[in-house]
Order: C-alpha cells, then structure tokens, then sequence
C-alpha cells in the first residue's frame, strides 16, 4: 500500500485527514462532530471504528472539535503535547486515550514514525508533524515523508528545514492579504491577529517559504486552510504561479470546506 492520504475537511469550518499506511489508520486533527467525522470518512471508504490514533496538532475548534465524540471509540489514541491536551480535556465530560509527547520528539507509533515540533501561532504549545513510513532503503518498501503545517503566522529557518527532505508537503495558504483588510465582517483586531505573526500565513508568506526551499524530492504540494471570505482560488493561483512554473510536483488548492481524492505517494527520490 505504501503511505496515502486525504484532505477531508479543511477550514476555519473544521479540518480533518485521514493518513494510511500498511500497518496504520491515522487522522490529523479532528475539527469536526463525530457525525461529519463518520460521514466523511465513509465517504473516503473508511470508519471511526477501523482509526487507530489522531494526532492533534493544537486545540482549537476546527482542530480539535470531534474528540467529544470518541468516548463510543475508546481504542481510539489521541496523540498531544500536554498543553494541547489539558485545553482539550477541560472542555471534555470524558477521558480519552490520551498518548502525550514532548514537542520536538521523535517517536514510533505501529509503522510510522511521528517527528513533532513547534509552530508560531496563537495556541497553548502548537505543532507541525512529519510523518515517515517504510525503510531508509530497499525497493519494496522506500521510506516516505509527508509533512503537515496548518496554522502558523511565520516560517522559522528551523520549518525550512522541516520541509525540505519529504515527499509532500501540507501547508496552510489562507489568506490574501488585500482580501483581508477589505473583508467587512472581521473586526480591525481579528485582522491583526490573522495577519500576525502568531496567526496565519499568506499566499505570500507560503510563496516565499516554499521558493526558499523548492526541494526537488517534493511530489506533492497541498494548500489547505484557505479563508471561505479572505481568500480564493484565483488569488491563491495568481500568488504562486510563478512557483508552480518552476517545480515539477503537483500542486493541490483545496477549497474551504473540502477535500482531496486519495493521494498516494509512489516514486521516492534522494532517499
């Protein structure tokens, strides 16, 4: 099978993926009801009951939303930092199965390996993870990377670094910046805080962060989180277009409030 993925949701209505490899059933964050959950996932051809873990990558809402929904799914992990996970628990009536780690650690978790490390934006202790699966060499089963940024307000060298020797890379675009300060239904500060430096990245921030790595390993590129009122298809098309022109690998725009097919990962390269 090798390591495939979806977008099943992403927005500020919720945001959710689902990540399986041979051995593993995984979803990055769980920003919806346990019901879209299981919508979604069927639409997807799988189920809560076949999940093996989540890895929330902060609390927030549209990250985090659907833990309340898992006390019916206790063989269901949830992997967090403690910070992460005591701003969970405390809105929650029941325990999960809570898996915490340090941020910046390494660990295993059935066949993947799971690296964590900190991301600017405005949560307890946010993360970014890079998930690896299959051997460092060897034909049948090639090692492959994907690594995922959602909600960040900047790009640190030591995100650079992070990106730059994995096969995919999941990244927040969301917002244009001449979109969000004409927007009329955000107040001046909520401006700020998204355009900050602890809030979201730009099309131009995400434009610049990809350029100064432009990793020929990358076979995919997926843009998530677009703002439904501060961003656009178009705009997003217009900001990077240069960019696409110049990488080989494919690129994802993913509409706020959907998803994407099934993406596998198949020929790994500087491995």
């Amino acid at each position: 099978m090798g390591m495939r993925f979806s977008i099943l949701g992403s927005g500020s209505s919720g945001n959710c993926a689902v990540l399986r490899t041979e051995g593993a059933r995984v979803l990055v964050d769980a920003g919806f009801s346990a019901r879209k959950l299981r919508q979604l996932l069927h639409e997807a051809g799988e189920a809560l009951e076949t999940i093996d873990a989540i890895f929330l990558t902060h609390e927030h809402g549209d990250h985090s939303a659907g833990i309340d929904g898992l006390k019916k799914f206790p063989h269901i992990h949830v992997f967090a930092n403690a910070a992460t996970a005591r701003a969970v628990q405390a809105k929650l009536d029941f325990k999960p199965s809570w898996r915490l780690f340090e941020t910046g650690a390494r660990f295993q978790f059935l066949d993947l390996e799971i690296e964590s490390f900190h991301v600017p934006h405005d949560a307890q202790e946010p993360v970014g993870f890079t998930f690896s699966s299959g051997h460092e060499a060897g034909p049948s089963a090639p090692r492959r990377r994907i690594v995922w940024l959602t909600d960040l307000g900047h790009a640190p060298q030591h995100i650079h670094e992070r990106i730059r020797d994995v096969d995919v890379v999941v990244v927040e675009s969301n917002h244009c910046p001449r979109l969000l300060q004409a927007d009329v239904k955000r107040p001046w500060p909520t401006k700020q805080r998204i355009s900050g430096r602890h809030g979201h990245l730009s099309n131009e921030n995400v434009r610049d962060l990809l350029e100064a790595v432009a990793s020929p390993r990358w076979q995919h590129v997926v843009l998530t989180h677009l703002s439904r009122d501060c961003n656009s298809h178009e705009a997003v098309e217009i900001a990077l277009a240069g960019l696409r022109a110049r990488l080989s690998c494919r690129f994802y725009i993913v509409a706020p409030g959907g998803g994407t097919p099934l993406v596998e990962i198949t020929d790994v390269t500087g491995v």
